[in-house]
Formats: structure tokens, C-alpha cells, sequence
């Protein structure tokens, strides 16, 4: 039983050096002594680990984060799976055609600019989730999906755009729920 320890101990000493970019020791063959490795190397090597080791947090744990920071949420078991979902309120932002489009080109770049800088700055903040346009030219140019607790957070937010400002586009925001955590594919 000693002996396999010992090998456990071995083995997860080997995997952790060899995730470090730190300068590496000799590295170790079948010839080398279990009896020949520091108690300290392995205690600090499972520190190094245990450090290392990624803390999740609990559907409960998040939920109760996000309602204290007052997001509306419910969650739900998904039959197939037996897992708890986690539903979130976002706020889904439409972008439309304004009423004033009568800037010259030169104009019209620097707001794109200028709402290009915006987005990112939301992004970035973590106030927004994902934004881009529409593939057609139609009515709706785009869509940004805002991750503030509030509808009035999300329009204010939405109507600092320098593109709804200049009247260039204008904006339809509606609560929108999706599963917290889930990816797009």
C-alpha cells in the first residue's frame, strides 16, 4: 500500500513539473529511487497543485451571486440529463435604422468607429455578451445582448451608443432569458 502511494505521489509530481514553464529538474526514468525524493519536493509539489486546482462554483453559489446583484433567474432540472439549469434575464437590444442617415461617408466612418469602440468598451466591462450585425439590409441592422441586472441599465447603456446618439440608429431592448453559462455552437 506504501509503495503505491508512493507512486500516486510520483506520478502527480511529474504531471505538475511538467505543466510549469519554470526551469525543469533532470527529468525521472524507471531507475530512479522513490526513496530518493524529498518529502519537502512532494509537499510543495502538492501544494503547486492543489493551487492550481480550478474552484467551480455551484449552480446554488451563482444563482444567489446573481440575484444579490439583482439579476432575475430561475432554474429548472433537465429531464434528460438530470442537471440544474440555470436560467439568467439578459436583455436582447435591437439595432434599427434611424431616422437620420444623412451624414457624408466621412461622417458616417467615424460613428461606425465610434459604435465599434462602444460595443467593445461594453464587452469589455462586461456589461455585453455578444453584439454584430444582421446579413441583410433590412429594417434591424444588428443585435446586442446585453448582462446588466435591469431593463433600464440595458437601454441606458444601448442609447450611449454614439450611432443612437447621432439618430443614425435606434433601439429596441426586451428582457430575453437564456441557460447561464451555455456557449453558442
Amino acid at each position: 500500500m506504501e509503495k503505491i502511494k508512493h507512486i500516486i505521489l510520483l506520478s502527480v509530481l511529474i504531471l505538475v513539473l511538467s505543466c510549469k514553464n519554470e526551469t525543469k529538474p533532470e527529468p525521472l526514468n524507471a531507475n530512479t529511487e522513490i526513496d530518493t525524493l524529498s518529502t519537502e519536493a512532494i509537499t510543495d509539489t502538492l501544494d503547486v497543485f492543489e493551487d492550481e486546482v480550478v474552484k467551480t462554483k455551484s449552480q446554488k453559489e451563482i444563482k444567489a451571486e446573481l440575484e444579490a446583484q439583482g439579476f432575475k433567474t430561475f432554474d429548472y432540472i433537465d429531464e434528460k440529463t438530470k442537471d440544474t439549469i440555470l436560467m439568467q434575464q439578459y436583455f436582447i437590444a435591437f439595432l434599427k435604422s434611424g431616422s437620420v442617415r444623412t451624414q457624408n461617408e466621412e461622417e458616417a466612418q467615424k460613428l461606425q468607429e465610434a459604435h465599434l469602440a462602444h460595443l467593445g468598451k461594453m464587452y469589455e466591462l462586461g456589461y455585453a455578451d455578444i453584439s454584430g450585425p444582421f446579413g441583410d439590409n433590412g429594417k434591424i441592422r444588428g443585435i446586442t445582448i446585453y448582462n446588466v441586472p435591469t431593463l433600464k441599465m440595458a437601454d441606458s447603456l444601448a442609447n450611449a451608443d454614439p450611432m443612437v446618439q447621432a439618430g443614425r440608429l435606434e433601439i429596441e431592448v426586451h428582457p430575453w432569458w437564456a441557460a447561464k453559462g451555455f456557449m453558442l455552437r
